[in-house]
């Protein structure tokens, strides 16, 4: 048994939180979930980040206390929990959790070493929080930067290049997909700089946690978030051992926006603290709209407001922000608020579609353009019409045809795929794949449906074939196995199917997935897309549909 200390980044609340965030969310509710059905302890935590100035500018713009923005969108983010059915054993708010803040004091006072003061002039993005070398626009946010000149804190970056470099060239930092582990070796290469940690209380409006002894200064808001990390185990109070060194497995979940100050100057800020650095970072690209991504860095309306971008990187401590901008002319008149709110999807398609299209459709590497369109194609088709039919007619053929008694015996032709599809699924999820794990547990569904087809339960009825009894148990056990396959990913899912076909005597049939059919055709274009994103089986699953007949 192995203990693992998973985390999500923590967004900013200048908004409330969008499918990007959520994205986030699930995935790393699914590892916990896997790991903590192989045995292993897991910590799974999440929070808020509420000390960005972007949420002073958003309070400032809705002409409220920032207490009230911050206390009212947190509020919002920790309310996913039970929609999204998540699992998480801790979440933290920056500016509410007694925790926090006295951990990221002594945190700043164990690297103390690597600190010093100096003048800095430079570009700023207020929607990244972060300086940029010379680009007048930001990459991120596609929006003009701001001359910002002020004495400030630094952190000695500079000194840890090569040992950076080292931890994650050997593997000892795990960044994964390979994509983005280059990407980061070549930014360590390229060398680093020492780069500011601090910002005046004037530029900060007097909202943050200030610098300890010099009050004139506001600890950066990314110092501040990254710290989340450690002050959610008590490192105010040296508590954090347990969960931290102690761990087997330190585990950051996050999006590619956000990727160098989770590989770069966190571990280098936990060197100088003398702290053991994570031990996997685990990077997802960026859900769009209209091809757009979805963001967070304009506000009209706060939590009620109108729908822009998909942002999955918009705080430190977060991959993810909603650009809602209700102008008319940015492009997205189409496209409603619940497009993107999470909550919303899971009111109108139910908690099972929601999760199920972030975890079949969003890539390993590349951003993926949602619609609700193909969250209705990949639920109907798969879950609806695949899963669901499945043991909708196996358990209904049980009480058809032996009064709802489960027959003892059993066929193999299922054995190898079942067999397949766990290891697969496993291997998959280590690879931070949640397509490729998905699609090894629905070829089982998918193989149990041509098992059906094949064998003819009805047509062996009719004939009074000894056989009936051996195919509706084989039907059961993978039913039964499909339950326990899908736990990780869908949890709710799993649980009804579990009910359906536990016991010696099934309980009646009922529907698992209703369909939510579109009305009226849908567009070419965006049935293509749907037909592109579905990705191929896993070659073993190739080979056990072969082998199984």
């Amino acid at each position: 048994m192995s203990r693992i200390l998973l985390t999500t980044t923590i967004p900013y609340v200048n908004a409330r939180p969008h499918l990007g965030f959520a994205l986030e969310l699930v995935q790393a509710d699914v590892l916990a979930r896997h790991h903590r059905l192989l045995g292993d302890e897991v910590r799974f935590q999440t929070g808020t980040d509420d000390n960005s100035l972007k949420n002073v500018r958003a309070a400032e713009a809705e002409g409220i206390a920032v207490r009230d923005l911050v206390d009212r969108n947190a509020a919002e983010f920790a309310r996913l929990a039970g929609p999204l059915s998540l699992s998480y054993d801790d979440f933290i708010r920056t500016s509410a959790d007694p925790r926090h803040r006295p951990g990221v004091e002594r945190f700043w006072r164990a690297c103390s070493a690597d600190l010093y003061r100096r003048h800095y002039e430079g570009l700023y993005c207020v929607g990244c929080e972060q300086f940029y070398p010379s680009d007048e626009q930001c990459p991120e946010h596609d929006a003009p930067l701001q001359r910002v000149s002020e004495e400030n804190w630094f952190f000695r970056l500079s000194r840890y290049r090569d040992e950076l470099y080292g931890l994650i060239d050997s593997g000892r930092i795990r960044v994964e997909p390979a994509e983005r582990r280059n990407e980061i070796l070549a930014f360590i290469a390229a060398g680093l700089s020492d780069f500011s940690v601090s910002r005046s209380q004037a530029r900060a409006r007097g909202w943050g946690i200030p610098v300890p002894g010099d009050p004139g200064q506001v600890i950066y808001v990314w110092w501040d978030a990254l710290g989340n990390y450690l002050t959610a185990l008590d490192y105010a109070k040296g508590e954090h051992d347990d969960w931290w060194s102690g761990a087997d497995r330190r585990i950051h979940v996050l999006g590619k926006g956000v990727l160098r100050f989770h590989a770069v100057y966190w571990p280098a800020m936990l060197l100088s603290a003398g702290e053991s650095p994570p031990t996997d970072i685990l990077v997802h690209d960026y859900l769009t709209v209209d091809g757009r991504k979805i963001s967070k860095s304009t506000l009209s309306g706060g939590v009620g407001a109108a729908t822009g971008v998909l942002d999955v990187s918009g705080g430190p401590g977060a991959s993810g922000g909603l650009d809602v901008s209700g102008r008319s002319g940015a492009g997205f008149a189409g496209t409603d608020l619940s497009a993107v709110d999470p909550i919303g999807l899971v009111e109108a398609y139910g908690v099972d579609a929601v999760r199920w299209w972030l975890l079949r459709e969003v890539p390993r590497v590349g951003d993926v353009d949602f619609t609700a369109r193909r969250l209705i194609a990949r639920h109907d088709g798969e879950l609806a019409d695949g899963l669901g039919n499945l043991v909708n007619r196996v358990v209904s053929m049980v009480h058809r045809y032996r009064d709802g008694i489960v027959p003892e015996e059993r066929e193999t032709a299922l054995d190898e795929v079942r067999g397949q599809a766990r290891g697969v699924m496993t291997e998959a999820l280590e690879a931070f794949d949640f397509r490729a794990a998905t699609a090894a547990v629905y070829a089982v569904a998918e193989e149990a449906n041509r098992y059906v087809n094949r064998t003819e339960p009805w047509r062996l009825a009719r004939e009074g074939s000894p056989r009936l009894d051996a195919v509706l148990g084989t039907l059961v056990a993978t039913c039964r196995e499909l339950a326990d396959l899908l736990a990780p990913f869908l949890p709710d899912a799993s649980a009804r199917i579990a009910g359906q076909c536990r016991g010696e005597r099934l309980a009646d049939p009922v529907p698992l997935f209703p369909h939510h059919r579109p009305r009226g055709p849908a567009p070419a274009r965006a049935e293509q897309r749907m037909t592109s994103s579905v990705p191929s089986p896993h070659p073993s699953i190739v080979t056990a549909r072969k082998s199984g007949g």
